[in-house]
């Protein structure tokens, strides 16, 4: 690739891009702000659930919770790797689509090199959420085993059965912030898509996916009612 067809200004946008994306993501982990986010309550929950789990003599409704959580991530890990797919046919079909941009009002003279270093990084994307997403349904299933492992509360002592609760609930709480941050990747690829138009579209399309994830984390209903008495 031609050093002079990559202008600053993509560089420069690919990097807003990038640190707002690691900025949301510490801001919904509890960094930055005392407010708690959606995902943090959340995570609440799920110690919650783990504990009133160990209380119920019958769990087949906490393994059909289990298979519901396992089903939705393999979804979304097929999904990403259908988009990823897809992105190898953009590579195939570079001449229609730098036609398509050229056409368009704000993409300007589109630059071959350029348009396939952002395919190459939209995959890298997209396989990041692909990673994330294995890797949370895995957990998952090991949450599974975990639950399975918690012993009766008649049978158990009580050291040993909040030292079962924990593990569990720890590894359901780490499962779905994998989870979380494969979404994440999703919802800002949508914003990455603004860079095939021009660099300061994509500054705009990521400030945009940004304003939308940040209102649901930190503002939304849902969050609401999880604080609601």
């Amino acid at each position: 690739m031609d050093i002079d067809s990559f202008h600053w200004t993509d560089a420069s946008a690919l990097a807003v891009f990038i640190l707002l994306w690691v900025l949301f993501s510490q801001a919904t982990s509890g960094r930055f702000f005392k407010r708690k986010s959606l995902t943090q309550l959340m995570n609440a929950h799920r110690e919650a659930w783990m504990r009133t789990m160990a209380r119920r003599e019958l769990r087949m409704i906490d393994t059909g919770i289990m298979t519901g959580l396992q089903q939705g991530t393999a979804f979304f890990a097929s999904s990403a790797l259908l988009a990823l797919g897809g992105c190898f046919a953009l590579l195939q079909s570079s001449d229609a689509v730098l036609m398509l941009l050229a056409d368009l009002p704000l993409a300007g003279a589109p630059d071959r090199a350029v348009y396939e270093v952002k395919v190459l990084g939209l995959m890298t994307v997209l396989a990041y959420a692909f990673f994330k997403f294995g890797w949370a349904y895995r957990l998952f299933n090991y949450c599974s085993i975990l639950i399975g492992a918690v012993p009766m509360t008649r049978d158990a002592e009580e050291d040993l059965l909040d030292a079962a609760v924990v593990r569990a609930a720890r590894m359901n709480v780490i499962a779905g912030g994998h989870f979380n941050s494969g979404l994440r990747g999703l919802f800002f690829s949508i914003g990455y898509l603004g860079w095939f138009i021009g660099p300061a579209v994509l500054v705009m399309t990521t400030l945009l996916v940004l304003v939308v994830l940040v209102r649901r984390q930190f503002f939304s209903t849902a969050r609401t009612a999880l604080i609601t008495v």
